[in-house]
């Protein structure tokens, strides 16, 4: 009989395993920039809040799917999506922030929750020699009372620096809609933070193997923390620790459908969330993170071809 062998349990990927210091993760956005064909021209990013889950009744109209032309239910994740503006333009020399620029007629309730720098406003035809200019944008959470102080995240534009330019000088004081940014069809990129589950044992942490009902120091615990020399515990040990409260990205998520929240009578008194009173993403299936929880949406970084020419078209929620 071959000596028994178990592969090491839980992933080095994610390492060190404890909570994230922001809710709203920083983007690679040059990765995105080399790999984006998109002819839009505007933000590549948008704040959203994880709502809740539905089931979906659409028709597939998927290329040789076996269930082309078929009424099937699939799951989907309601994302609620209230209007973002623009907080202030900074501009790169050398991969670096050369200058960062506050806009001007900042709404009061943005004053009284965020600390902002006492600065002159500056004028943006100013600014020369940059490379590359990105905006710091921020959602209006007042219009769907989930929370008062607003979320901000760096989204980087689309286009040449003329074209990002022009995108500011004509937005910098408007609401930038969903819709502008993303439409039906299209694949995404979903970052955030997972569900917090607080201090987890090796057992939940890693799934490890129970041990047998007569072991003598513990069931849910590791056979063995380590050898003798290095005289110490390394990370590759399974420990209790902290479990959840950790940022993932989920890859080439499909979008179902966009739309007003107003609008659409299905969408009300959902569990832990309320009613839907912005604008909304339905997305096919789970995203990581509780209701309320702020994420990211970015153009999907790598898109695949099967996941791409998946079609639904959808019929009712239910």
């Amino acid at each position: 009989m071959a000596p028994p062998r178990t592969p090491r349990s839980g992933s080095l990927q994610f390492w060190p395993r404890k909570r994230a210091s922001k809710f709203l993760p920083s983007v690679n956005w040059s990765v995105l920039e080399k790999s984006d064909t998109s002819s839009t021209r505007g933000l590549r990013g948008f704040i959203a809040y994880k709502a809740g889950m539905a089931s979906g009744f659409v028709l597939d109209n998927t290329p040789d799917s076996m269930t082309k032309g078929k009424k099937i239910i699939i799951p989907i994740t309601i994302l609620e999506c209230p209007k973002a503006k623009i907080l202030s333009v900074r501009f790169y020399k050398n991969g670096k922030v050369m200058k960062e620029i506050l806009s001007k007629n900042l709404d009061k309730e943005l004053k009284r929750k965020l600390r902002l720098p006492k600065k002159e406003h500056e004028n943006l035809e100013n600014v020369k020699n940059y490379d590359d200019v990105r905006t710091i944008i921020y959602s209006v959470t007042k219009s769907i009372g989930v929370k008062k102080t607003p979320d901000l995240s760096e989204i980087s534009l689309t286009g040449s620096l003329d074209d990002k330019m022009n995108f500011i000088k004509a937005n910098l004081q408007k609401e930038i809609s969903v819709s502008d940014v993303f439409e039906a069809g299209k694949l995404i990129d979903i970052r955030g933070l997972t569900k917090g589950k607080g201090l987890q044992g090796p057992v939940k942490r890693f799934g490890i193997t129970l041990k047998s009902h007569k072991s003598e120091k513990g069931q849910r615990r590791p056979g063995s923390l380590g050898p003798w020399h290095p005289a110490r515990v390394t990370f590759r040990a399974p420990m209790a620790g902290q479990m959840g409260m950790f940022t993932r990205v989920l890859y080439n998520n499909k979008i179902i459908e966009i739309g007003n929240g107003e609008k659409n009578s299905k969408l009300k008194n959902i569990k832990n969330f309320g009613d839907i009173r912005a604008d909304y993403i339905l997305v096919r299936g789970s995203v990581q993170g509780p209701a309320k929880r702020q994420l990211l949406l970015t153009p999907s970084f790598r898109e695949t071809k099967k996941q791409a020419k998946k079609d639904f078209q959808l019929l009712e929620i239910r």
